[in-house]
């Protein structure tokens, strides 16, 4: 056997405790990813693929050299701390969606109409449910899903198991991308906020040259078909934007754990 593998491969008790880190790792990312998260996966499923993961990955994270590992509170927050970086930056982009969607509700008049999120269990606005059922489409079809677990796999070779630090600046760089989200959504929501902008303001004008033009009563159908025609219009570059911003919040997560 090589010399430089780790002895962990002949400790059958530091095997075990290294299996129990990466599952821990892996179970902080189930808790908030986008697509793994999903209430409408079973938690059996979510479990059983967890535990396949962990087998698939503990001989390899195992055999990293001069890996030292002890079962300790530190190694346990350390692993929760990791896979909850990652799980909470991707987290990001659904919340994007979601403010896209309630800016989108009032330019449309359904800011009242609002849906349970089954993975939230809060109301969220109609729009946002489709926003963000829309995002999950395109990470499937884009394969972004195996891109997050390609980018967690790569992360027990940057941090090993057990020893990363979550220091006060990961928490305050987490703190401003989630500042992104109002700018996220503003730009998501731009095109239909300025249509309907638009539209107000052809009707005011209209109304103050032909005060006997019932201009309030015209307002709000025609600012709605105008906001739905913007709407469908935009949605041809809205999956290109959703992959770029999630291999944006990819990254960050990654260049986060090289801070660790």
């Amino acid at each position: 056997m090589n010399l430089e593998t780790s002895p962990l491969v002949l400790d059958a008790p530091q095997y075990l405790i290294a299996g129990m880190l990466v599952m821990i790792r892996l179970s902080g990312l189930m808790v908030f990813a986008p697509l793994f998260s999903s209430a409408a996966i079973a938690p059996r499923i979510k479990a059983g693929f967890v535990i396949a993961m962990t087998v698939l990955l503990t001989p390899a994270v195992a055999a990293i050299p001069n890996l030292k590992i002890t079962l300790d509170a530190h190694s346990v927050l350390s692993e929760l701390g990791v896979g909850l970086v990652f799980g909470l930056s991707l987290m990001l982009l659904n919340e994007a969606l979601m403010f896209a969607g309630m800016l989108l509700g009032m330019q449309f008049s359904f800011s009242l109409v609002n849906l349970m999120d089954p993975n939230s269990m809060i109301e969220t606005p109609v729009l946002g449910q489709m926003l963000s059922w829309l995002g999950i489409l395109v990470i499937i079809g884009a394969g972004l899903d195996r891109s997050l677990l390609a980018a967690v796999v790569r992360s027990f070779r940057t941090v090993p198991v057990g020893q990363g630090v979550i220091e006060a600046k990961t928490g305050a760089a987490l703190a401003m991308m989630a500042g992104g989200i109002f700018l996220a959504g503003l730009q998501l929501a731009a095109p239909v906020i300025a249509a309907s902008l638009a539209v107000e303001v052809t009707i005011s004008l209209v109304g103050r040259l032909s005060p006997q033009l019932p201009a309030m009563v015209m307002s709000i159908p025609l600012k709605t078909m105008v906001s739905y025609a913007v709407l469908i219009g935009s949605l041809a570059v809205w999956p290109g934007w959703i992959e770029r911003h999630f291999i944006a919040l990819l990254d960050a997560a990654g260049r986060l754990m090289t801070s660790l």
